[in-house]
């Protein structure tokens, strides 16, 4: 069963005091499973926003102590900042990650909620998909009148919390806990100090847009409500604001649906609105973590424009993606510090595809048996989709070819794609070979550890049997690639492309050895023998292939 994980990125109002913010975080530390991600203070907003992912019962639990300290640590009552705030614990969204619902989520979020109301007594309310009124989705429209707005608000019978007595808190005001898809925090750079002029630009670009005016003057419908116009954007709020740290204006978004208006859609309206009223987009930043995604997207993006191969590497997909949205305009960009997938990869034991190419060799050449042939025939595979990778980006770019960008770009994306899944069939290789020799070291002294070693050491064994064959079927999976990069590719590179299908017959015949080998440590033989035919016919599948490629690699060589 799929491990469920949970993402928490509560808003504490602090972002001076580096000793309140370090004690919140060091509590959130402090409870198992879970693993802080990031801590992004911000000065002129007087702010912190804190990152933390782990499975839902010790992520609600950490947000609670987190909330508890700040309550212990933070007076509202002398809070100043640029940001809109209601509480020391401003806002507390759960977001699901991987292996739950939104709505098993919205379970997690009025736990979590309760208690603070209840063992807290901060007046909690629940927001986006964990509301449970129509009018209390929205964050603005609760936090509508901040901290100094709240010793009244609260009085309204409309305004009753969630969880927690109706009554004013002044040291912690109120928090509000939901749960929602994921937000990414975005804001854009301009060469103005002007905030009437940012927010100008916000309001073009922010979902809920502007009021109409008619003749200076606002427009009112019969009900007796603003008219509004709306924004461009859909799923983005915005607020146009000056940061005295940097000297510049911004416009500052949330963007809370990015399948529906992604990162390089907003960089890219909010530059063209900004040049409409006369004003330039200098770069842009990232407030805490963004999807990796997000960043892909962004990079391809920006590739096209170009009229550039998008089958590159990920890393200088990243790269593009950050130098064309300035993302490193105000700070340093670190992909490894700002990117969620590779904060959480970051405290993973060092892999053999991380290393250099002599690192590799000499770890092999060892008297360790891993990483063995299995990890080298994936790795040979994936030299074999980079082989025909380079074919179709060259091939991309040749002088006269332009009409065939988008075919040979595709082409590329597709190899990237093989090349990176075979890469990771190298350590997954290795990690097999590891849980076999685990499942060996096992002790036997007593019939039930006896019976737990031998089903541990089938598992092992099961597992260590797939993952080649796994190597077998996506190195197979590379030879439509090559083939057509002999077929159509750059003349020039036709051997490279021809090496490429030999590295993958070769890929394909050591993880053959492996599978076979592996399979002959299964005590069900159906299951062996099933695995081994399939191994067999992928085999001579990869034959047929590579045989024909070099036929036609030959003949056009002549």
């Amino acid at each position: 069963m799929q491990k469920q994980i949970i993402e928490c990125v509560p808003n504490f109002s602090e972002g001076v005091d580096m000793n309140i913010i370090q004690q919140i975080t060091d509590e959130i530390k402090k409870i198992e499973g879970v693993t802080l991600l990031d801590v992004d203070p911000g000065k002129a907003t007087n702010r912190t926003v804190v990152t933390f992912v782990g499975e839902p019962q010790p992520v609600i639990d950490a947000a609670f102590q987190a909330i508890k300290k700040a309550s212990e640590l933070i007076d509202m009552s002398m809070h100043k900042g640029e940001h809109p705030r209601m509480g020391a614990t401003d806002v507390c969204p759960l977001i699901p990650i991987s292996g739950i619902t939104m709505e098993e989520t919205v379970v997690y979020a009025k736990k979590l909620g309760k208690r603070v109301g209840e063992e807290l007594h901060i007046p909690v309310y629940l927001y986006e998909n964990a509301a449970q009124q129509a009018d209390r989705q929205n964050l603005a429209t609760i936090r509508a009148g901040e901290y100094e707005g709240f010793a009244d608000k609260i009085k309204d019978p409309h305004w009753v919390p969630d969880f927690g007595e109706a009554v004013f808190n002044v040291r912690s005001g109120a928090t509000v806990i939901g749960a929602r898809d994921f937000l990414v925090a975005y804001n854009v750079n301009l060469n103005t100090i002007s905030t009437r002029r940012a927010n100008a630009v916000a309001f073009d670009l922010r979902e809920n847009g502007r009021v109409k005016e008619l003749n200076g003057k606002k427009v009112i419908d019969e009900l007796g409500v603003e008219v509004r116009e709306p924004g461009l954007l859909k799923s983005v709020k915005a607020i146009g604001w000056f940061i005295e740290e940097y000297g510049i204006a911004q416009i500052s978004m949330n963007l809370t649906n990015i399948n529906i208006t992604p990162l390089h859609i907003a960089f890219d309206t909010a530059v063209e609105r900004a040049h409409a009223r006369g004003m330039r987009v200098t770069g842009s930043e990232l407030v805490g973590l963004v999807p990796l995604k997000s960043m892909i997207d962004a990079g391809k993006y920006f590739l096209q424009k170009q009229r550039r191969s998008v089958g590159v590497s990920e890393e200088e997909i990243i790269r593009i993606a950050i130098k064309s949205m300035g993302l490193d305009e105000l700070t340093p960009f670190d992909p490894k510090k700002k990117i969620i997938e590779y904060v959480m990869n970051d405290g993973q034991a060092k892999r053999l595809i991380d290393m250099n190419l002599v690192a590799f060799a000499n770890e092999t050449a060892s008297e360790s048996p891993a990483p063995g042939g299995g990890s080298i025939s994936a790795y040979v595979a994936s030299l074999g989709a980079s082989l025909g990778t380079m074919v179709a980006n060259l091939s991309s770019h040749k002088k006269g070819w332009d009409a065939q960008i988008e075919t040979f770009s595709a082409w590329a994306e597709k190899g990237q794609t093989l090349k990176d899944d075979l890469l990771k069939l190298v350590d997954e290789d290795t990690l097999a070979f590891s849980k076999i020799m685990d499942a060996f070291s096992l002790p036997k002294n007593t019939d039930d550890e006896k019976q737990a070693r031998s089903k541990a050491i089938q598992e092992a064994t099961l597992y260590a049997t797939e993952v080649p064959l796994l190597t077998m079927k996506k190195s197979v999976a590379c030879y439509p690639l090559i083939r057509e990069m002999v077929n159509i590719g750059n003349p020039n590179s036709l051997s490279d492309a021809a090496v490429g299908a030999l590295c993958i017959r070769a890929a394909v015949y050591g993880a053959y050895l492996n599978v076979k080998i592996n399979a002959g440590g299964l005590k069900d033989k159906t299951i062996a023998e099933a695995m081994v035919q399939e191994a067999k016919e992928l085999l001579a599948m990869s034959n047929q292939e590579e045989a024909d490629i070099l036929k036609m690699t030959e003949e056009k060589m002549g």
